[in-house]
């Protein structure tokens, strides 16, 4: 199987000579950055309309993440075109980030699209370096689509859990790999290298639930799915949420395990905390 695999992968490279070819002359990275968003914005359309009920089945919870003054705050990290906008609940105040500054003028159609939203501010960032979204600064974090392309998933699920404030939920929803025993995951594994070029840095064999099982938030609940889509090679599918452990979760956990009494009031530990909740992963 894996000679028919390599096989097949050497005479799709060839055939895709002229993208290589871009690609070594360091051509393609800027075609891409260029052409991606106009794709996307055309994709998200079929993909909504395909996916629209899980993705209100998936957020018809947000708003019960809000802070106290009753308006939801949320990052979305990979924003792209905007297009979970119309999914989320009046008065959110959205900020987006996006490494791609060419999504600009897509995000902000979707904006002008979406009145219902208070849009906070368009952020140009990789995932993995949110360095601009303070600790501790949003309820809620959404991540579509976005961890099959990311450089380190274990980075931008830390980054998550940083910019969450305690209690706080990540939402995600993903394509992933298709089960070992498949065709679906032998074409997969043909069409990976070529397709990780066409579709700007898109992995088709990436396991993301097991970065997301790994990242220690203190509750996941995670549904595997067959997506309803036309392309077959993107229909293994997850989504569910994380969420990040409360200070008064954590102090029971002392309790019961009768530390509180001991170590809660000493400075020290309270700054230890601090620091835990802020970046446990």
């Amino acid at each position: 199987m894996s000679l028919a695999i390599s096989v097949l992968r050497l005479a799709i490279c060839i055939l895709s000579f002229p993208i290589y070819l871009l690609n070594f002359l360091g051509l393609w990275s800027w075609i891409c950055k260029k052409w991606f968003p106009y794709f996307l914005a055309s994709f998200t359309v079929t993909y909504n309309e395909q996916m629209g009920n899980k993705k209100r089945e998936l957020f018809s919870n947000l708003q019960e993440f809000a802070g106290p003054s009753g308006k939801l705050s949320l990052l979305e990290v990979g924003c792209g075109t905007g297009a979970n906008f119309k999914f989320y609940p009046p008065g959110c105040r959205v900020t987006c980030i996006d490494p791609n500054p060419n999504f600009e003028k897509f995000l902000f159609k979707s904006i002008a699209e979406n009145r219902h939203l208070q849009f906070e501010r368009f952020v140009v960032a990789a995932g993995e370096n949110m360095d601009q979204v303070a600790d501790g600064s949003v309820d809620v974090v959404v991540c579509t689509l976005v961890l099959c392309s990311v450089e380190n998933q274990e980075q931008i699920l830390r980054e998550a859990c940083r910019v969450l404030r305690p209690g706080g939920a990540f939402y995600f929803m993903e394509h992933v790999a298709a089960e070992h025993s498949t065709w679906n995951y032998f074409w997969q594994q043909v069409l990976d290298p070529v397709w990780y070029l066409v579709f700007d840095g898109c992995n088709l064999t990436r396991e993301s639930w097991k970065a997301l099982e790994q990242a220690s938030f203190s509750k996941l609940k995670l549904q595997h799915i067959q997506a309803p889509l036309s392309w077959v090679l993107v229909r293994p599918h997850i989504y569910g949420i994380k969420t990040k452990p409360n200070q008064a979760s954590f102090e029971l956990f002392l309790q019961r395990k009768q530390w509180k009494s001991t170590i809660i009031s000493k400075p020290y530990f309270i700054q230890w905390f601090r620091n835990f909740s802020n970046c446990l992963i």
